[in-house]
């Protein structure tokens, strides 16, 4: 056996790359991409990919060069995913939402030799590369070169140097061979995390990774053979759940759409025939809460995999009335995207709708190529008994794992530890082995003792039929240290009013539902909840408001009976961040 050695014949690195390659073969009359009047096969993708790859070679882009691209789900974002890696090169897929300083702060990190900029972002990547101007002519970074993406279907002129993404198409090579992957070890992508706990960090994905991670979600998710695929999840989250090369790996139909508004998804869905989508949450919000001119009806069931946040259960039986069919997910940047799915069981077929959904809203077991999860007790390192009720950190361990931080040995050596990845997420385990997350292990409420979960809280609150969204946090408490604080955005009324809606009723709600210490101490209603680009709700902005927030306690002339007082310190900050 020790004989038996490695050769070309028996061991190729693992890319996604390579679903390219035989889907433009194997596809090649398929159709590829659909965005507004434009429409690609495979064949053409396959082709356009090798000419893009051959003209970064030329502009000297070399191996583990940094490209970066600031774009929304576009075909030329799309196609960066296969030509940018064929060219040797790093993709770094920049969030489109974030401001001017922090774009220059990735490119800085990153030190990109390239930067894509669709043309509605110009003004947006011209503010970013002025900053980085100010600190190369300091010798802190040096300048990409840059090269503006114009719109395929309606070409607009707007330019940002004298480069633009389809003439370097036409410039390139149809011929061209891509690099080979000498390592599967080596890096494919860079993505930023959020920033929602911590200063983002650039996560450093290989093409082992990103191959056994796509393979485990079409598996996991068990999507078959063409299937149509909506991108109403921005490609930059995560290289879209890593469903950018897994589209190619089925054969199937990228649905590009630049704005996920309810008219884009619903109208993309009847017209092309959708199958499969991906968002988080928040994006169910839209699709319920579409006016009627928006709708277009669904005539046949629509796959939706979902993650980013715990989805509340009231919110996921919405959603398969609508015709949706949900499927949870769990993942972070640092797992390549989803980790965990929560796989339907037949014999869960049968049970009320009420707790299909429960279930539903569960994170589930790992998705096949990850080599292990628990959750464990942080102090002993023993894992929690599978009772549904003892909490602890939600480890991973698998190839799926990112490479680590970039340029940030400290962060990496802090994130893996003792064989594992640490989430920083705190759940349990059911009896039948389903996953759950309870919390952040930030945002566990400790009150008098009692830990609060916020989701927990959050599922009750959702169930209100005038909840739209909920956050709940810590804020502090003269007598419990701590105690919950809920932020709302509500629902309007049959005429159109919200205010309608008091702080009293939802607390009065609450008390109908809750043990008496999760109930809220405050609620404080907001047009809308802070929110990253991916839908996860910024708790560290609420909680700086909740940190602005006194509770003073006035006995009241019956007997145990307590009625609590707000006062709220820094009014003008508090109207400041209540606008986000």
């Amino acid at each position: 056996m020790d004989q038996l050695s490695k050769c070309e014949a028996n061991y190729v690195p693992l890319t996604p790359l390579t679903f390219l390659k035989r889907a433009g073969s194997v596809y090649a009359n398929r159709t590829s991409i659909i965005y507004e009047n434009i429409r690609f096969t495979w064949r053409q993708t396959y082709e356009r990919c090798c000419r893009l790859a051959s003209s970064l070679r030329s502009l000297n882009i070399l191996n583990n060069h940094v490209v970066s691209v600031l774009a929304p789900n576009v075909p030329a974002m799309y196609e960066m995913h296969f030509a940018v890696p064929m060219a040797g090169a790093v993709l770094n897929t920049i969030n489109s939402r974030l401001d001017a300083k922090n774009v220059a702060t990735i490119l800085r990190h990153s030190e990109a030799k390239a930067l894509f900029v669709d043309y509605q972002y110009v003004q947006l990547a011209s503010e970013a590369l002025r900053i980085l101007m100010a600190d190369s002519q300091q010798g802190q970074s040096s300048m990409p070169l840059v090269i503006v993406i114009d719109d395929v279907d309606s070409p607009t002129g707007v330019r940002l140097g004298e480069l633009e993404y389809e003439q370097l198409i036409q410039m390139g090579n149809p011929r061209f061979v891509p690099i080979e992957v000498q390592d599967e070890w080596d890096p494919i992508s860079l993505n930023y995390t959020s920033g929602t706990t911590s200063e983002p960090k650039g996560v450093v994905y290989s093409h082992r990774g990103a191959y056994l991670s796509t393979l485990a979600l079409v598996l996991g998710w068990e999507m078959g053979n063409e299937p149509v695929y909506l991108w109403s999840l921005p490609m930059f989250h995560c290289n879209g759940w890593t469903f950018t090369w897994g589209i190619a790996a089925r054969g199937g139909t990228n649905v590009c759409i630049r704005n996920t508004t309810a008219f884009d998804m619903y109208r993309s869905i009847a017209t092309h025939k959708v199958t499969h989508m991906c968002c988080a949450p928040i994006v169910f919000n839209i699709l319920l809460e579409a006016k009627l001119n928006e709708r277009r009806e669904i005539s046949s069931p629509v796959q939706i995999l979902t993650g980013g946040a715990p989805p509340p259960a009231p919110l996921l039986e919405k959603m398969e009335h609508l015709g949706f069919h949900v499927t949870h997910a769990y993942g972070l940047t640092e797992a390549t995207g989803p980790a965990l799915v929560c796989e339907w069981q037949a014999k869960w077929n049968h049970l009320p709708e009420e707790h299909k959904a429960k279930i539903k809203s569960r994170q589930g077991i790992s998705v096949l190529t990850l080599a292990d999860v628990d959750v464990k007790n942080m102090e002993t390192m023993e894992s929690v008994p599978h009772d549904g009720k003892t909490i602890g950190e939600i480890v991973l361990r698998g190839s799926s794992i990112m490479k680590g931080y970039l340029k940030d040995e400290v962060a990496t050596s802090k994130a893996f530890k003792n064989g594992w990845f640490f989430t920083g997420d705190v759940g349990v385990i059911h009896p039948d082995g389903y996953l759950e997350i309870k919390d952040r292990s930030k945002d566990v409420i400790i009150s008098g003792g009692e830990n609060i979960s916020s989701v927990e809280l959050e599922s009750v609150l959702y169930k209100h039929p005038r909840v739209l969204e909920a956050a709940v946090v810590a804020m502090p408490h003269p007598r419990w240290g701590e105690s919950p604080c809920a932020f709302i955005s509500l629902r309007e009324n049959e005429t159109g009013q919200k205010g309608d809606v008091k702080e009293a009723d939802i607390i009065s709600y609450c008390r109908k539902n809750l043990p008496h210490f999760m109930i809220p101490k405050k609620v404080k209603f907001l047009s809308q909840l802070p929110k990253t680009s991916t839908g996860k709700i910024q708790k560290f902005q609420l909680r700086a408001m909740a940190k602005t927030f006194q509770v003073t306690e006035k006995k009241s002339t019956q007997v145990n009976k307590e009625i609590p007082q707000y006062h709220v310190e820094g009014h003008e900050q508090f109207l400041a961040m209540s606008r986000l």
